[in-house]
């Protein structure tokens, strides 16, 4: 380990929040973690490249926020309480000024859920971020893709949409509002969301490459199909502004939003509505599961919608 990677090391060291829980931290070959009686460990890892992630010309900060933004929200959709995460970064070159910026994006979101840093590692390379984070929750209550049920609601948090017309339009040359912009750079996992789900949901699944797509996972898992009313998609007032023509294709297959679709008995709709405002998390029923495969959306005429692609393709 060069003299370099050593200084790296010890710059988000000195940064990282302390929990009783990590027994040993930073500085040796592995962390110690203490899980608590009762609880369960939640496990999930996402890697960010430069180019394919997140544009070139993004802020370290905000690189910061969305790789571990993206993490948490899979933690958020098991209905999981943010515990610990390691770190692995990937740098042309061992540049302090940036890994310092890049922190204060990834330490101000960690710090909003009591997360700690307990460990990674620091290499030359393509710039690409690997998180690892780690969750509890009680033994038994994880919201999971395979047990929706026919007759279910389908409900989706926030809105939908808005990141992919902001990449959009920053490939195109311009430069998207403000809200739209940090709705790409620094997305929310709704982690109070899926803790207050538990118990009410019967799957849960984070929005990451699209509606269509996702929820077809847990159609997959669960064994059933699910039908989307188009014109239920909760909507910001941002992405009304622009090309109408192209939003439900930004709503149903742009990904990148990181908010939660799930899928509730339509006897608990006061319930659910109840919890996700404790949770101060928006929500909107969206359409149904029934049985058969697959997920298919429709218009206010009840004519069957075709999107080019349901989806974002990691390997095209």
């Amino acid at each position: 380990m060069s003299a370099a990677e050593f200084d790296l090391i010890d710059r988000i060291r000195t940064r990282v929040r302390e929990r009783d829980d990590v027994v040993l931290g930073i500085g040796d070959d592995a962390a110690l973690l203490q899980v608590p009686p009762g609880m369960q460990l939640v496990v999930t890892a996402d890697t960010l490249n430069a180019g394919v992630h997140f544009p070139e010309a993004t802020a370290p900060a905000d690189i910061g926020w969305k790789s571990l933004a993206v993490n948490l929200s899979d933690l958020a959709a098991m209905g999981a309480m943010p515990a610990w995460c390691t770190l692995s970064l990937s740098m042309p070159e061992a540049d302090a000024s940036w890994v310092d910026a890049f922190l204060d994006g990834f330490l101000e979101l960690a710090d909003q859920h009591a997360l700690a840093l307990v460990g990674g590692d620091t290499t030359r390379g393509p710039l690409s971020i690997s998180v690892t984070a780690m969750g509890l929750l009680e033994t038994g209550s994880a919201l999971r893709r395979d047990g929706a049920r026919v007759g279910d609601d389908v409900w989706v948090t926030g809105t939908l949409g808005d990141a992919a017309a902001a990449l959009e339009v920053l490939l195109a040359g311009r430069e998207p509002s403000p809200f739209l912009r940090k709705r790409l750079d620094r997305p929310t996992p709704r982690v109070a969301a899926g803790r207050r789900l538990s118990g009410l949901a019967h799957s849960c699944i984070d929005l990451s490459d699209g509606l269509l797509a996702d929820l077809a996972h847990v159609c997959e898992r669960s064994g059933v199909g699910a039908e989307i009313n188009l014109t239920s998609l909760p909507g910001s007032d941002a992405l009304a502004a622009l090309d109408p023509a192209q939003y439900w294709r930004w709503q149903a297959s742009g990904g990148d939003d990181y908010e939660l679709c799930f899928s509730a008995s339509p006897r608990n709709r006061e319930l659910v509505m109840q919890a996700l405002d404790f949770a101060e998390v928006p929500a909107t029923r969206i359409g149904r599961i029934v049985a058969g495969q697959g997920v298919k959306g429709f218009d206010a005429k009840g004519g069957e919608w075709q999107p080019v692609q349901s989806g974002y393709q990691h390997f095209p």
